[in-house]
């Protein structure tokens, strides 16, 4: 008979849950929608990132039409993003930057010159701590904007570049192929 009168709380609380426009992925809250360009973009999926047992962040990957295509998503010119949400203190700017580095030789799509990734990874001066968030935005007309925390470290232009960073979680040697099949949508 409680649980009879707890329905109707239980049902407005679902639905305050998704009215706030957020989704939950691997335990981390994420805005449902974006909006970059002028264009409102949707989460097409999302998942963790592991590395020997150990949760090391959260991404979820903004598109305008979802799609479980990786080469469509990498290879559009238009309005797309990522985000990183840190999970543990074990993912220090180093390690951020070598593993993206290794991602960068292993793109299988577009092409990030020395100079590109130099400017891409000099951009982080600060450390990385559990909280931090990352967003990689691309829009045709600038290039890829890389933030933290809100704060615009640079913009790097361009279409190639942009196949290329994003190849590094959705290519064909993705930095971790659960989490490419989440962002998928799988």
């Amino acid at each position: 008979m409680r649980f009879l009168f707890l329905l109707p709380f239980i049902a407005i609380l679902f639905v305050s849950q998704n009215a706030n426009g957020q989704k939950v992925i691997s335990g981390v809250t994420f805005f449902s929608d974006m909006y970059l360009g002028g264009e409102k973009l949707t989460i097409n999926g999302g998942g963790l990132r592991e590395k020997y047992f150990i949760d090391l962040y959260v991404a979820a990957l903004y598109i305008k039409k979802k799609t479980k295509e990786a080469s469509t998503i990498i290879n559009n010119d238009e309005p797309m993003g990522i985000t990183i949400k840190l999970v543990s203190n074990s993912v220090t700017k180093e390690k951020f930057i070598e593993s993206v580095n290794e991602g960068f030789k292993n793109a299988s799509h577009g092409k990030a010159t020395k100079e590109e990734i130099t400017k891409f990874t000099s951009a982080f001066i600060l450390e990385f701590k559990k909280g931090d968030i990352i967003n990689f935005k691309y829009t045709t007309e600038s290039g890829v904007l890389i933030e933290k925390n809100g704060v615009k470290l640079t913009t790097i232009p361009g279409l190639d570049f942009k196949k290329a960073l994003f190849s590094i979680w959705l290519g064909k040697i993705p930095a971790d192929e659960t989490l490419k099949n989440g962002m998928l949508g799988n």
